[in-house]
């Protein structure tokens, strides 16, 4: 029995509606659910964090990743990655390892940004990282992800432009990993300048 036309006309649309509609939900929705557990991860125990410095160059990694994977978390990167950078023997080591960390933790903000392109309020600044971003692609990606603030609607940004996720990781990836290397240098020339800090 040979199927219709419209059948098969019908199905497409069902299968585009689908591709258009669930996926991108779908996305959204674990990317909404890793901020979540991350935020009640951190409400419940709020040592945790403080507990994984004690696992050294694992810890910095851990604590990167979780720390770029949202925004709700009162507490800096900076602030972790310029300390581990003085506790631990290599801030270089710990700058390579913590911006792979970050690179992977910004990810969540990339598929937030590709499920829930049409959910995203666009404000001033929201159009004029958009611009850069739909202008000059990886370069502005790149260039972003060195400043420690605002790289987080850079992220969603780049989902929702359907920049290719290879390019959004490998541009975040290089970015990050120049800022976590200098800010752990700068913590580790601060420990050892400042006596009571060592």
């Amino acid at each position: 029995m040979e199927i219709s036309d419209d059948v098969k006309t019908g199905k497409r649309r069902v299968l585009a509606w689908l591709k258009k509609s669930l996926v991108p939900l779908a996305g959204f929705l674990g990317a909404l659910a890793i901020f979540i557990f991350v935020g009640w991860l951190y409400l419940r125990f709020p040592g945790f964090f403080e507990n994984l410095k004690g696992y050294g160059y694992l810890g910095v990694f851990v604590i990167s990743l979780i720390l770029n994977a949202t925004v709700i978390i009162p507490v800096s990167a900076m602030a972790v990655i310029s300390s581990l950078g003085g506790a631990l023997p290599s801030p270089f080591l710990v700058g390579l390892v913590g911006g792979i960390g970050a690179a992977l933790g910004e990810m969540t903000g990339y598929v937030a940004g590709r499920a829930g392109r049409d959910l995203l309020a666009k404000n001033r600044i929201y159009v004029r990282v958009e611009g850069w971003v739909q202008r000059w692609g990886m370069v502005a990606v790149f260039v972003l992800s060195i400043f420690p603030f605002l790289f987080d609607i850079v992220g969603i940004i780049a989902g929702a432009t359907r920049m290719p996720v290879w390019k959004f990781f490998i541009a975040c990836l290089l970015g990050r990993m120049i800022l976590y290397v200098a800010v752990a240098y700068i913590g580790s020339a601060l420990f050892d300048f400042i006596p009571w800090m060592s």
